[in-house]
């Protein structure tokens, strides 16, 4: 009976060893920044999916971002109330999801408040004020003038 149990018990420290060190084996997730552009400090802007959208930008908490068909290259046309329901993305540095260069996206200068926008391509981006939690994207097609942004996004000329 004792050699069973140590037989047993033999086993199981084995198991729990074991799964201790599978951690590094993980596969790399969709929302995970492959190819770090800035320092490890740095917050990531993430590729995430929707069941109802293609793959979209989002930040580092997951809150997509949006670009505002009505800006044009490198200023912003949303202002006063419209900025209530489309607060805009202003971040120092990070890094970009696989798929991006980091070489298109920068900053404006708001003529409104002097505050620093980050732009993709040149369009300023927002979050949607009714996005709640990450993944939601309720600000895709509002007013057919608000989408979600991508590597393929086709900007107004």
């Amino acid at each position: 009976m004792k050699k069973w149990m140590f037989i047993l018990m033999t086993l199981t420290m084995v198991l729990v060893l074991g799964a201790c060190g599978n951690d590094a084996k993980d596969p790399i997730k969709k929302d995970q920044v492959v190819n770090s552009t800035a320092d490890d400090t740095a917050e990531s802007l993430k590729l995430l999916e929707s069941g109802t959208t293609s793959e979209y930008l989002a930040d580092s908490k997951g809150m997509t971002l949006y670009y505002f068909k009505k800006d044009e290259s490198g200023k912003s046309n949303c202002a006063g109330e419209c900025l209530e329901n489309w607060p805009p993305f202003m971040a120092k540095d990070f890094n970009v999801p696989m798929g991006f260069d980091k070489k298109d996206f920068g900053t404006i200068k708001r003529e409104d408040t002097g505050a620093e926008q980050v732009t993709y391509k040149g369009f300023p981006l927002y979050y949607f004020v009714n996005d709640k939690q990450e993944g939601d994207v309720n600000g895709e097609g509002v007013k057919d003038v608000w989408y979600i942004v991508n590597n393929e996004t086709d900007f107004p000329k």
